[in-house]
């Protein structure tokens, strides 16, 4: 009779209790098993929220974890820091509710671990005692009860040393002899603590299928539909992982050290169940990955929607338009400010005129500098009417690539050097903000500026082009100022040197002749310098001449301008952001004219500005001008023959004056031969038109796509 007894309370060894695993798990169909628990379930319809109660064990079983430092989790750190009185008194009242439910299990549990039940059996009887709940509280309630025993055990091996009644009761649980054969059990003690790992992880994944947010995905949606007919297989297989491992303390607190020393197959067994667990939850991950990119598809496509309208809405002030672009998850302080760089709140552009500055990480430091210039010259007369807007910078980065430490340093290099506002970190920029900025203000990767006004009304979808060509002169930088400014424009000299060398505006003032002039052919460039320098003298006229280079091929730019210094050909800018400016303000009139639907209009100044834009692609050419009057907009093919060949029309100075007569003959040149007209759009500029007028012949010219690389990696052109 006595031995009878101590066979029932002895436990039965782990390789035995779950002696049918192997088999389960190299079984592929499990509709048994799946039927059996399926019968079980019934749930009543009463949930509760899990999370704080999983946070709770998995605060218990990550501190319990031997050997590894405590993983305390931000949600864990909740659990000791909140001072949500309502919150923690809904907690207590939710554990004395589920107190009895939890103790039932970890009595069930113990009771068929130390009577040999089969595991199987084990855990079907879990199962019926909480047939009335939904999945994920099957599961945390299993292990709230495992996470009693667990962490009892290892409170005691942390603090029996310093505290008698703990001493007391982990000698009655053997603890200082298993501690004492740590070495010999690390390999069973790693495989538990990998089971657990793994039992914590799918069951945090199976909350997060729960979380989901229903307004946005339906358990019809194909991913979700298949997480949910694995969800009771990962339960099922979790709760056996939970017997198992109960098992294994129970063994270890109740046998002897001959005993659990001499098992060998234990850490086998629970490296089987971790397996299979890892197995299941890599299938719930990638389908919990497939419903969360439903729902930010989802979530998305309503962001944009909801941009769309609020822009075709009226509004008394700007703030709704600016949160849903920089704020639109409530960030308190989600702008940098420029001067101090220290965090402000949106309001700070509460109605005023405000201009997003938007680009990518591959802004240059030309554009910077220009814009810096601008924005601080708007700045020196604080009163004025051209300072009274704000300048914020919309970094857009591809969500899609890896966010490094190369492009946050990039990030707030850029960030750091910004007089303006800036949005303080680009994660704060939704997708679908993101994604209405490239379609309905066709940002491509090159720098817009959209011009909001105090309502937030968009007033220019681009206002960069207004900026480079007449600065803030341009305020309040609408499409109607920008018209207004147009009206009143000529082609004259200013239009291509204004802002950019007061050197060249002095010289206008004084009525000089002055002869601007580009390209990287440097024998074209001394025929041209040194015959001009010969006709000028010869004529009597006071000439100056700038090299103002090439929109592109930088390198070969700064070659030419060392030997014209060298060789005293002529004047340079020796600073090579004036050359970008000068091709940067002459495409952006081009590009000003396209945004207000002018870019084919029959227009004299476009004309002229076309035609420069073409030449720089074809070759050298010349611009020649008395005062602000241009005489000749010309290729190198016509411009040089007119001075070469000076003595065949020298004669009509006198009577005509030097300018006439130089364009009387350079028109006679040029109408013998036109060279060919060629713009190239980059994709990346956004707005590429349909159709462009030829400068020369006004026909409407063949449109080609063309790859081209210059070898230049700090190409002068914003936009070449």
């Amino acid at each position: 009779m006595q031995h009878e007894v101590i066979t029932k309370i002895n436990p039965v060894p782990l390789h035995q209790l779950i002696k049918h695993d192997r088999g389960m798990i190299t079984m592929s169909d499990d509709n048994m098993m799946v039927k059996q628990i399926h019968a079980t379930h019934a749930p009543d319809g009463r949930e509760f929220d899990v999370k704080p109660l999983f946070q709770l064990v998995e605060d218990i079983l990550n501190r319990a974890t031997p050997g590894v430092d405590p993983l305390i989790s931000a949600a864990q750190t909740r659990i000791e820091t909140s001072d949500d009185r309502t919150n923690q008194a809904n907690f207590i009242a939710l554990l004395e509710a589920l107190s009895f439910t939890i103790d039932r299990i970890s009595c069930e549990i113990a009771y068929k671990s130390l009577g040999g039940g089969d595991a199987h059996a084990t855990t079907l009887s879990i199962f019926n005692l909480l047939t009335s709940y939904s999945w994920e509280a099957k599961l945390v309630l299993t292990l709230s009860a495992f996470a009693v025993n667990y962490g009892e055990f290892w409170l005691l091996a942390q603090i029996y040393s310093s505290n008698q009644l703990a001493k007391s009761m982990a000698i009655l649980k053997q603890v200082p002899i298993i501690l004492e054969h740590s070495g010999q059990l690390k390999p069973r003690f790693d495989a538990l603590n990998n089971l657990i790992k793994a039992m914590v992880a799918i069951t945090r994944c199976i909350i997060e299928f729960k979380e989901l947010p229903s307004m946005y995905i339906s358990q019809d949606v194909p991913a979700l539909a298949t997480a949910m007919t694995h969800i009771p297989t990962a339960v099922y297989w979790t709760i056996r992982s939970v017997v198992a491992c109960a098992t294994q303390i129970t063994t270890l607190t109740s046998m002897g050290h001959d005993y659990w020393t001499s098992a060998t197959n234990e850490a086998w067994e629970l490296s089987t169940m971790a397996h299979k667990i890892n197995s299941i939850l890599d299938l719930l991950k990638k389908q919990l990955t497939l419903c969360y990119q439903y729902i930010d598809d989802k979530w998305n496509a309503e962001t944009f929607q909801m941009l769309l309208n609020l822009f075709e809405s009226i509004h008394i002030d700007n703030m709704k338009i600016l949160r849903a672009l920089i704020s639109p998850k409530d960030d308190v302080q989600p702008l940098l400010e420029g001067s101090t760089k220290r965090r402000v709140n949106i309001d700070v552009l509460r109605r005023k005129n405000v201009l997003l500055l938007i680009s990518g990480l591959s802004i240059s430091q030309d554009e910077l500098s220009i814009l810096e210039q601008i924005y601080n010259e708007s700045r020196v007369h604080g009163n004025r009417m051209e300072s009274q807007y704000e300048v914020v910078w919309i970094p857009v980065v591809d969500r899609s690539v890896v966010w490094t430490d190369i492009m946050q340093n990039r990030f707030e290099t850029l960030q750091a050097t910004m007089p303006w506002y800036s949005v303080y970190t680009p994660t704060l920029i939704d997708k679908a903000v993101i994604r209405f900025i490239k379609e309905v203000w066709h940002f491509r990767n090159k720098p817009i500026l959209v011009v909001l006004d105090p309502q937030g009304k968009v007033v220019s979808p681009n206002a960069i082009h207004m900026m480079w060509i007449w600065g803030s002169t341009a305020f309040p930088f609408t499409s109607l100022r920008e018209e207004a400014l147009w009206r009143e424009e000529t082609w004259r000299l200013e239009l291509l040197v204004d802002g950019i060398d007061p050197t060249v505006l002095n010289w206008v003032k004084e009525g000089k002749f002055i002869y601007l002039y580009g390209g990287t052919d440097m024998e074209w460039i001394r025929k041209f310098t040194t015959t001009a320098r010969a006709v000028a003298s010869a004529a009597r006229i006071p000439l100056e001449m700038v090299y103002v280079g090439k929109s592109n091929k930088r390198e070969q730019v700064r070659r030419c301008i060392t030997s014209i210094t060298t060789e005293n050909l002529s004047y340079c800018w020796q600073d090579l952001t004036m050359v970008w400016f000068f091709w940067t303000r002459l495409e952006s009139m081009l590009f000003s004219k396209i945004q207000l639907g002018r870019g084919d209009d029959d227009d004299s100044m476009l004309r002229e500005i076309k035609k420069l834009l073409s030449y720089d692609k074809e070759g050298g050419w010349a611009v020649l001008s008395k005062g602000s009057f241009v005489f000749v907009n010309g290729h190198s093919s016509t411009v040089l023959p007119t001075f070469t060949e000076y003595n065949l029309w020298k004669d009509d100075v006198p009577p005509k004056g030097f300018d006439i007569a130089c364009m009387d003959y350079h028109s006679k040149l040029h109408s013998d031969s036109q060279p060919c007209c060629r713009f190239e759009f980059p994709s990346e500029i956004g707005r590429i038109p349909e159709k462009i007028r030829c400068p020369e012949c006004l026909r409407i010219m063949e449109k080609y796509m063309t790859f081209g690389c210059c070898h230049d990696e700090n190409g002068i052109s914003a936009l070449y």
